[in-house]
């Protein structure tokens, strides 16, 4: 019968074995690392950016985890043994390019080499995220990463309603919600956040109540007031994104003006009757509000969801898609919709994609940030520089 010496030899007869030098080599050359030690092992060091999977899960876990079956791997594991076996099963499962590294964690941490004690969720939180840890561009550094993110929600109405609860829901670790409404009956058709027993009810207090039920680790900030310029700049620095469900054109005006200012992104949502939009405004990188429309049009062809009407589920949509680009935000996943305007109509279904490009004639840009006075709108929107 064959000895763990005699399996251990086949193995690395088998496999190509590098020492730590040349994994450094592969490393720097782009090569994803494979930790398979265990979890208590992770927990006090690994090499950076390692993806971390078991070696007892390996089989089950690895190809939803390393995607590119051609992509160059660097495993490795306390000192050498276990990613020998990982290799050779990498091998079996169709990865073409996968070294071990002799001597593992142990000899490339005595020789000084660069490691980092990983990000870690408590046993409550790796439960509740399980979905989104499962997922490679998450994972437990990305939801680090939200849990340590701050997002401000502008209205707990139809559209800050399903954003506010996605967000929480994901583990985003603190959310603002600026509005001075209380909860009226007809608000239930589409504001979510709220119910029955709380009519009448400040809704920032409706908001926290069921943002914290639903999520224990996220804090609720509340801003129970008039967003305008004497407040805007003081409320708003210091988060990371700022998703835009405001109602009327002089918030929205307000907002991109002190948004441009500070470089926040805003995740601006529309809705009118059975249509809505969604577009993400980055003073840094895109296109903003004023450049989409760079004067309000006037009160009589811009009329309220209180007088034009909206399908209730319509929000949920929007807001849906809003929650979705905060966080690809938040992540840096994938492409969002940074200069470019999603067009919804649910008469038929149908999603349209525009693009946006900056108006040379806007001058309320990050580049004249110092030159951006905050002011009110009234009338016509003047640029508000100096």
């Amino acid at each position: 019968m064959a000895t763990f010496r005699d399996l251990l030899s086949a193995a690395k007869a088998q496999i190509s074995e590098v020492d730590t030098a040349v994994a450094a080599e592969h490393i720097a050359k782009g090569a994803l690392v494979l930790d398979v030690r265990e979890p208590d092992e992770h927990d006090e060091g690994a090499l950076l950016g390692a993806v971390h999977i078991p070696r007892g899960h390996l089989e089950a876990q690895v190809e939803g985890k390393l995607l590119d079956k051609h992509a160059a791997v660097v495993v490795y594991c306390a000192g050498g043994v276990r990613s020998a076996f990982a290799a050779r099963t990498l091998a079996e499962l169709g990865y073409t390019d996968v070294v071990s590294m002799a001597g593992g964690f142990g000899r490339w941490k005595d020789e000084g080499r660069p490691w980092k004690a990983p990000v870690t969720l408590s046993a409550e939180q790796r439960n509740r995220y399980k979905r989104h840890l499962l997922l490679p561009e998450v994972g437990v550094e990305g939801q680090t990463k939200l849990l340590g993110s701050k997002v401000l929600m502008l209205g707990a109405g139809g559209l800050g309603s399903p954003a506010a609860l996605y967000l929480a829901a994901a583990g985003v670790g603190t959310i603002g919600i600026v509005d001075m409404d209380d909860v009226d009956a007809s608000n239930l058709q589409r504001q979510i956040l709220h119910n029955t027993e709380r009519i009448g009810d400040r809704k920032v207090d409706s908001a926290k109540k069921t943002l914290t039920l639903l999520n224990p680790d996220v804090n609720v900030i509340t801003y129970d007031t008039r967003l305008d310029a004497s407040n805007i700049i003081e409320i708003i620095t210091g988060y990371d994104v700022i998703v835009d469900g405001a109602d009327n054109f002089p918030s929205r005006y307000l907002l991109n003006d002190a948004s441009v200012k500070l470089g926040i992104p805003v995740v601006h949502g529309s809705i009118f009757r059975f249509e809505g939009m969604v577009s993400v405004f980055h003073p840094l990188d895109g296109p903003t509000y004023r450049d989409m429309v760079p004067e309000p049009p006037p009160a009589e062809l811009a009329p309220s969801c209180a007088e034009a009407g909206v399908l209730g589920v319509l929000p949920g949509i929007v807001g849906s898609i809003q929650a979705l680009e905060v966080i690809k935000l938040l992540l840096n996943l994938g492409e969002g919709l940074i200069g470019r305007i999603l067009s919804i109509d649910t008469t038929d279904m149908s999603f349209r994609t525009f693009k946006l490009r900056a108006d040379p004639a806007n001058e309320v840009t990050y580049a004249n940030r110092d030159r951006i006075i905050v002011q009110e709108l009234e009338g016509l929107c003047a640029p508000g520089l100096h």
